[in-house]
């Protein structure tokens, strides 16, 4: 006796590409180094992530968790959807890093509720897609490992960030021109439009 699907042909041809694509846009969790993983295990590159969201839309969320300051003299991508730190600097900016020689970050209290205000406001829900970017992987690590605490399950880090890693040796040593959004040619602007940069909890 021969069973029906009960799924229309044209829903199983989308939902097997959109498979497809997930799977192609996964990278391999061994490929990442240790200080950029995160407890959820989805990776993307930046040119990953701007093919993903092409491709999702509004369905996904792609948020910038730098701080203020790099948006404004850097600039960030014209496809991220806000910007919300992770860290960010004080009013007075007065605390020095002697180890990493700068001045230092302070956690933004609201990052969570900001975030949570931002999935309403687009109409998603924590099971959804989001994509987080920091410079270079290592604080959009630390974003999707408290979002994953508030019950995020679907958050992607990009792992080469907006500058990318750094060069470790030769005449361009500590120079960021490895990979990264900005080294790939991705669109990205100055313009920080008020919508996106001026989140409330």
């Amino acid at each position: 006796m021969k069973t029906k699907c009960l799924m229309p042909r044209h829903l199983f041809i989308i939902l097997a590409v959109a498979l497809g694509a997930s799977a192609a846009w996964a990278i391999d969790a061994a490929q990442v180094p240790e200080a950029k993983r995160t407890p959820l295990g989805l990776y993307l590159t930046a040119r990953e992530t701007a093919d993903m969201k092409n491709q999702l839309g509004d369905k996904a969320l792609f948020v910038d968790v730098r701080s203020r300051a790099e948006a404004t003299f850097l600039g960030m991508p014209s496809t991220a959807d806000a910007l919300i730190p992770a860290q960010d600097f004080s009013g007075e900016t007065t605390v020095y890093d002697e180890r990493a020689q700068t001045f230092a970050l302070e956690a933004n209290l609201d990052f969570v509720s900001q975030f949570d205000a931002l999935l309403k406001a687009k109409g998603l829900g924590t099971n959804d897609t989001i994509i987080v970017m920091c410079r270079s992987g290592g604080r959009s690590a630390t974003a999707v490992a408290l979002l994953a605490k508030y019950g995020y399950t679907k958050v992607y880090t990009m792992v080469d960030g907006y500058e990318g890693d750094p060069v470790r040796q030769g005449p361009q040593a500590g120079q960021r021109v490895l990979n990264g959004w900005r080294v790939e040619g991705l669109p990205w602007s100055y313009r920080l439009p008020r919508d996106k940069v001026l989140l409330k909890p």
